[in-house]
């Protein structure tokens, strides 16, 4: 029994002794485990190493006469901790901040306070968006507040005593349009993307868009190297330095210049028709690039409201209509070039009347009892454009419109690019679809897709694609030229686009299009006046529109499109009454800027338009001057001494144009001696704004 009682004592020693051992051993390896992470995890002192961040921009988008139309910059943060404040200076604390901010200071004293209007002893944000401008200010003034005492020392949560102050911490990357409204919505605006936690600008529309991948920032900088007791880096051998990579700037073929007399112009248009909208669009024959893209409904991208949404999609690739007449020159073009009819084919015109069975009746607004196919489009005769696509299949006449670039995108460099819509064969197979279409009903086609049409019949059969963009640039200079998603086109040969481009000159002569005559040049184009639909049914609402050229004997040739949504004023909605008038304009300005150069004395005839030309509420910012521009004047045999044209216009400064308050230091600018527009450098005429 004793024996039985010794085994169970020396048992349970046995198991005590091993359960300490077990103790001991856990307790050693909590302890080398404990060593092993002190040694190698990040200890908090200070480090012998610094680095200074460099992070890349987005890049600039720069029209053709070198201005800025949109930029990046830098944005910063201010923090401050609510409890470090010494609450007898908090009030001066915010007095200070409201006058290096701009923050009103009800706005500052609501920050401080949470939901339940307790005052926050933590971080508090007092902005997100500082520039960097005022984020130096901000910084000046955080250091003198440390002098003034107006912090005091805090326990952390470690029971630290710590002396927090007023950081100011880069936060972002904002995005600036610092000519307001201007080219938008060609421009298009951006939206935030998060980055960790800095905030880059994204594009949402337009170019800003379309662009985005070249123009974003590419890669961020550094320094790195060992820092002295201040935290300063040392720049020495052992130090690293990588260059960042900021996105390429965006150069366009638009100079702002003209850009902006346009802008003004539509914006007087749109006033004196009651127009919803007005868009323009003018552009070299040959080469496409883009010398104007203009609306009349405009925002300010960087303080989008409410009223501003409609205006938000750019309408020149993204606003698909039934195009109307302005389609009649395009059926005809398919016609001659399939040899068909030639320009003086006849038709019978049944005095503007003509049914197509028992139901259907086509009409015209002008009764000829016949028309040859040039008269057809002069007098714009749905009876007469009718029978012409009936000399083609359905076939040839779909295939035609689609070579022409309907019913597929136009290659506009915009964010989007629809292709709107065309009917199908089967139905253009029958004579009543197919005469439906011929004047422009029953499809759907963008501003874009017709201005591109038109330029090949300024340019030997060849559509020319559109370019917003001439190049990209990268921050050693070098260029870049992307090719267009959608090339140009050849729908026509060159015989039947220069017959096209004699009918429309005939347009202008005697038919809808004499409104748009210019003295000196050489002008073409088509009217179309279309009714909108709405529910299924055709409203009394009209797209009013004119597609043509201009050109002189210099060799300069451009196609020109106008598209008037919705005018309101009795008969302003006839494309005579409205987009002719702003076609004319258009013109006016391009010769003013010596991109057209009339032939002959054109001053008397001039006088009208120049007087019409602007409204006084647009030329009477400024002082008048005098500009003096010199005409040549030529006749059969010889040339007859330059005459000199005086036009009184007014003068517009940069600060006047976009609103910009003149500030006491501001000197008066003195007068200067008038000079001819081709005599003037690119900011003189940016300047000399109406």
């Amino acid at each position: 029994m004793n024996k039985k009682i010794q085994n169970q004592t020396i048992h349970q020693r046995k198991n005590k002794i091993g359960f300490l051992f077990l103790l001991l051993v856990l307790a050693m390896g909590i302890f080398l485990f404990s060593v092993l992470k002190t040694i190698t995890s990040d200890r908090r002192i200070p480090s012998h190493h610094a680095t200074i961040h460099d992070r890349s921009f987005r890049g600039a988008i720069i029209s053709a006469d070198n201005y800025t139309l949109s930029s990046s910059e830098k944005t910063y943060q201010a923090v401050i901790r609510g409890a470090s404040i010494e609450p007898g200076k908090k009030a001066m604390f915010i007095k200070l901040f409201s006058i290096y901010s701009g923050i009103p200071e009800k706005e500052l004293l609501k920050k401080f306070k949470n939901h339940k209007g307790k005052e926050i002893k933590g971080n508090i944000t007092l902005s997100k968006s500082i520039n960097s401008r005022t984020a130096m200010q901000l910084k000046s003034l955080a250091y003198k507040l440390r002098k003034l005492d107006t912090f005091r020392w805090v326990k952390n949560r470690n029971g630290i005593e710590v002396l927090y102050g007023l950081d100011i911490i880069e936060n972002g990357e904002s995005r600036r349009f610092p000519l307001g409204d201007v080219m938008s919505p060609i421009l298009g605006y951006v939206g935030d993307k998060d980055d960790g936690r800095y905030t880059r600008p994204q594009g949402k529309k337009g170019l800003e868009r379309n662009y985005d991948k070249h123009i974003t920032s590419k890669k961020n900088g550094y320094f790195k190297g060992k820092r002295d007791v201040t935290g300063a880096v040392i720049h020495d051998q052992n130090s690293i330095k990588l260059q960042r990579v900021d996105g390429m700037d965006l150069h366009l073929n638009i100079p702002l210049a003209f850009q902006r007399r346009v802008e003004l112009m539509l914006d007087q248009m749109k006033e004196s028709i009651d127009a919803d909208e007005i868009i323009v669009g003018v552009m070299e024959s040959k080469t496409g690039k883009v010398l104007a893209l203009a609306s009349s409904e405009r925002y300010n991208p960087s303080h989008i409201i409410q009223k501003d949404i409609p205006a938000l999609n750019p309408k020149f690739s993204e606003y698909p209509h039934e195009a109307g007449s302005v389609l009649k020159p395009l059926t005809l073009a398919l016609a001659l070039d399939h040899k068909v009819i030639t320009p003086n084919t006849w038709f019978n015109t049944f005095n503007g009347r003509m049914k197509i069975g028992k139901k259907r009746t086509i009409t015209d607004d002008h009764k000829f009892e016949s028309l040859t196919a040039t008269d057809i489009i002069v007098h714009s005769s749905n009876v007469g454009i009718s029978q012409i696509s009936w000399k083609l299949t359905g076939k040839e006449f779909r295939e035609g419109l689609i070579k022409f670039g309907i019913a597929k995108p136009s290659g506009l460099d915009l964010s989007r690019d629809l292709p709107g819509t065309l009917k199908p064969l089967y139905k253009l197979e029958h004579q009543m679809h197919r005469a439906n279409s011929s004047y422009g009903y029953g499809m759907m086609v963008t501003f874009a897709q017709l201005f591109k049409a038109y330029s090949a019949f300024n340019n030997d059969g060849i559509a020319v694609t559109p370019r917003i963009v001439e190049a990209l640039v990268d921050s050693k200079g070098n260029r870049y030229t992307l090719e267009p998603k959608v090339g140009n086109l050849h729908p026509i040969g060159k015989k039947a686009a220069n017959q096209i481009h004699d009918i429309l000159i005939k347009v202008v002569q005697n038919g809808t299009g004499k409104k748009a005559k210019y003295p000196g040049l050489e002008i073409g184009g088509k009217t179309g006046t279309a009714h909108i639909a709405k529910h299924g049914r055709y409203v009394r609402e009209y797209h009013s529109s004119f597609y043509g050229f201009a050109n002189d004997e210099h060799g300069h040739k451009y196609t020109i499109g106008v598209l008037v949504i919705k005018a309101k004023k009795y008969r302003k909605y006839f494309a005579s009454q409205s987009a002719v008038p702003t076609f004319k304009r258009i013109i006016h300005t391009l010769v003013e800027l010596d991109y057209l150069k009339p032939e002959g004395n054109i001053t008397e005839e001039l006088e009208p338009i120049i007087a019409n030309s602007v409204k006084p509420e647009f030329a009477s910012i400024g002082k008048e001057i005098t500009t003096t521009k010199p005409i040549e004047k030529k006749s059969v045999n010889k040339k007859v001494k330059a005459k000199e044209v005086t036009v009184k216009s007014k003068k517009t400064s940069v600060k006047e144009l976009f609103n910009i308050e003149a500030k006491p230091k501001d000197k008066p600018i003195p007068k200067s001696t008038a000079k001819p527009a081709k005599n003037k450098s690119t900011h003189e005429l940016f300047n000399d704004l109406f």
